[in-house]
C-alpha cells in the first residue's frame, strides 16, 4: 500500500533551485510526469514542497504513442497524481512519426506539448525530473562522440514559440536515480520502466549501463551566467537586434554563444547553427565590414555595430510563411506577437507588398534597417488593403517583436520565476 510523504527526507531537502519560484501572484507550477521512477519521486517531493509553500501543482504527461502500452502508462500517471490532489492532463503526440531521428523528434514534440499545456494553465515553470545520473550520462556521451548538452538547473523551454515565457527547473540534479527509487519503495510505490531505456541502439542506453554501478555524484552545475555587454543590445522596430562590435570582444565560448543566440532570436528560428558556421562568423566580427547568413538570420557588420535580422530570402526555403489570423494572439514567423481584434485578416512578409502600403507608411519604412524591411509583418485586410502595424497603428491588428525578450531568456538574464514574462 502506498504511503504519504509528509516531509521530504533530509537527503532530499532542500530541492535545488526552489527559491527561483517567487512570482508574486503565485501561479501554478507544472510537473512533467511520465510515471517513471524519477518523475514520480519528483511529484511526491514537489507536492511536499508545494503544500508548505502554498503553491498549486499540475501534472502533465506526454503520450508519445510509441509503445503499445503508452495509454496505460498515462493512466498510471493520472492514478498517481489523483490521490495527491494534483490535477493531471495527458498530452498526445499526434500525427505521423519520423522514420529517422525519432528520439530528437519525440523530445521536440514533448517540450512543445508541455509548454503549450503549462501556458494554458497559467504556469511559468515546469519541473523536470533530471537527476545526477543524467548529468553523468551526458558527460559520458560527449566522451563517446555525441554532442549531448548537460541538463541545467534553470533554463528556458527549448520549444519556440510555444515555450515563450516558460522555464524549466530541474530540482533533482544533485540526487542519484537509485536514491529516488529507494524513496519510492519506502512509500510502497511502484513505477514504470520504459523498455526504450534498454535499447542498445541509443548512446544514452550505453552510457546508462556503464554508470549503473557508479556511486559518485557530480557537482551541481552552476548558473548560466549572461555574457557581459548585454545591456548594449538594442531591438529595432523591425525586430532587428544590434550591438556594438566591441561587445563581441568576449571570450571565444561566450562569443559563439552570443552570436548563435542573436541569430536564432532575430530570425525566430529554432535549429542552432553548426559549430563550424559559428566559428566562421566569430572570426569575422573583429575585422572589417561584412554580411553573412546564419540560421535564418542576416548578419551585417557596418562600422562599429553588428546587426542581426531576419533573412528575407528565407521564404524561398520554406520560412516566412503567410498566416491566417484568428482573433487574439498569434505568432508570425517566430518573431512577432500579432494580436487580431477583427476577423478575416492574414499576415505575410512585406517583401513584394511594400508598394501597396499607404504613402505615410512607405515614408516610415525608410527608417527601418534596410535588410529587415522585407521580413516585416504585412497585414492584409479582407478587402485586400495592405498595412504594416510596425510602421503605423492599426486598430484591427497590432504586432510586437519577441527577439529581445527571447534573447534575455536564452542567455540567462531571467534568473527566476518573477522575471518570466509572457511576451
Amino acid at each position: 500500500m502506498r504511503g504519504r510523504l509528509t516531509a521530504a527526507p533530509a537527503v532530499f531537502a532542500p530541492l535545488a533551485g526552489m527559491e527561483r519560484l517567487n512570482a508574486p501572484e503565485r501561479p501554478p507550477i507544472a510537473v512533467a510526469l511520465s510515471g517513471g521512477g524519477d518523475s514520480l519521486a519528483l511529484l511526491y517531493l514537489a507536492k511536499t514542497w508545494a503544500d508548505g509553500a502554498g503553491r498549486a501543482l499540475i501534472a502533465l504527461t506526454v503520450d508519445h504513442g510509441l509503445q503499445p502500452q503508452s495509454a496505460t502508462w498515462s493512466q498510471f500517471a493520472a492514478e498517481r497524481a489523483g490521490p495527491l490532489g494534483v490535477p493531471h492532463r495527458t498530452l498526445g503526440w499526434l500525427g505521423v512519426k519520423p522514420s529517422s531521428g525519432l528520439p530528437a523528434a519525440a523530445r521536440t514534440a514533448r517540450h512543445a506539448l508541455l509548454a503549450d499545456a503549462a501556458r494554458s494553465a497559467g504556469a511559468r515553470v515546469i519541473l523536470m525530473a533530471h537527476t545526477a545520473d543524467d548529468l553523468m550520462e551526458a558527460e559520458l556521451m560527449r566522451r563517446m562522440g555525441a554532442s549531448t548538452p548537460s541538463p541545467r538547473l534553470w533554463s528556458p523551454s527549448p520549444a519556440w514559440p510555444q515555450g515563450r515565457g516558460v522555464f524549466l527547473l530541474r530540482p533533482l540534479l544533485a540526487h542519484r536515480r537509485a536514491d529516488l527509487r529507494a524513496l519510492l519503495a519506502s512509500l510502497g510505490e511502484t513505477w514504470i520502466d520504459d523498455p526504450a531505456n534498454d535499447d542498445l541502439r541509443y548512446s544514452r542506453t550505453l552510457a546508462r549501463q556503464r554508470l549503473a554501478a557508479c556511486g559518485a555524484k557530480p557537482a551541481l552545475p552552476g548558473a548560466l551566467l549572461p555574457p557581459s555587454g548585454l545591456e548594449a543590445i538594442l531591438e529595432g522596430p523591425g525586430g532587428e537586434l544590434s550591438l556594438p562590435r566591441e561587445s563581441l570582444s568576449v571570450c571565444p565560448a561566450d562569443r559563439r554563444r552570443l552570436i548563435g543566440a542573436l541569430a536564432l532570436c532575430a530570425a525566430g528560428t529554432t535549429r542552432p547553427p553548426s559549430g563550424a558556421s559559428l566559428d566562421r562568423i566569430a572570426a569575422r566580427v573583429s575585422g572589417g565590414d561584412f554580411g553573412a547568413s546564419l540560421a535564418g538570420a542576416r548578419i551585417e557588420a557596418r562600422g562599429d555595430r553588428v546587426t542581426f535580422c531576419r533573412e528575407a530570402g528565407e521564404r524561398g526555403r520554406g520560412g516566412l510563411q503567410p498566416l491566417a489570423l484568428r482573433l487574439g494572439d498569434s505568432i508570425f514567423d517566430g518573431r512577432f506577437l500579432v494580436t487580431a481584434r477583427r476577423g478575416g485578416y492574414h499576415v505575410a512578409p512585406l517583401r513584394g507588398l511594400a508598394a501597396r502600403l499607404s504613402p505615410s507608411e512607405r515614408d516610415r519604412l525608410r527608417a527601418i534597417w534596410p535588410s529587415a524591411r522585407g521580413a516585416l509583418p504585412a497585414v492584409v485586410a479582407p478587402s485586400g488593403e495592405v498595412s504594416c502595424p510596425i510602421l503605423a497603428p492599426n486598430h484591427a491588428v497590432s504586432a510586437k517583436p519577441l527577439g529581445l525578450v527571447r534573447l534575455h531568456a536564452a542567455l540567462g538574464v531571467i534568473a527566476d520565476e518573477s522575471g518570466a514574462t509572457d511576451a
